[in-house]
């Protein structure tokens, strides 16, 4: 069975998403909480629950979640009169793990070509391979400057 699209839901994630943030900035004054970035919100099909995926910038991670587990019903209400809808979803907020995750799989990028810069030293090429070189870019400057029509038409004119 293929997985629907749910337009509405995703609307309403956005809206939800620039609404928390701002209620979070605002109503949360927890200097525990440090620095929160919102990166999704993903709606349940009939509205009812909102996954709220989140990054912290400066706070335990652990602590962050218990202090936004906590205040989720805090937060229901404000958000429910922020965006005018009558039943204000369930809060439910997941660490978001792909920021993460992708900073790792970058430094592992980064190590990875720097290991590989160190093992290939700058080899000087052979005088074989320049001469080859030197052959191959001859022929090539040859052709490229071949404009002439001259060649193309016969010596005597047709009869």
């Amino acid at each position: 069975m293929a997985a629907k699209s749910f337009p509405r839901a995703k609307r309403v994630g956005q809206q939800i998403q620039r609404a928390l943030s701002e209620l979070i900035r605002r109503e949360l004054r927890d200097p525990r909480l440090g620095m929160i970035t919102l990166t999704d919100v993903r709606m349940s099909p009939d509205l009812s629950y909102a996954k709220v995926y989140y990054s912290v910038l400066g706070a335990d991670p652990n602590l962050a979640q218990q202090i936004l587990t906590q205040a989720a019903d805090i937060l229901r209400g404000p958000l429910g009169r922020a965006l005018g809808i009558r039943h204000s979803p369930e809060l439910r907020f997941v660490p978001d793990e792909l920021i993460e995750s992708g900073a790792r799989l970058s430094a592992l990028i980064n190590q990875a070509v720097k290991d590989d810069e160190a093992r290939h030293v700058d080899e000087e090429p052979s005088e074989d391979a320049d001469q080859a070189d030197n052959d191959e870019s001859d022929d090539a400057d040859d052709d490229a400057h071949y404009d002439s029509d001259e060649d193309d038409e016969p010596s005597s004119p047709r009869r």
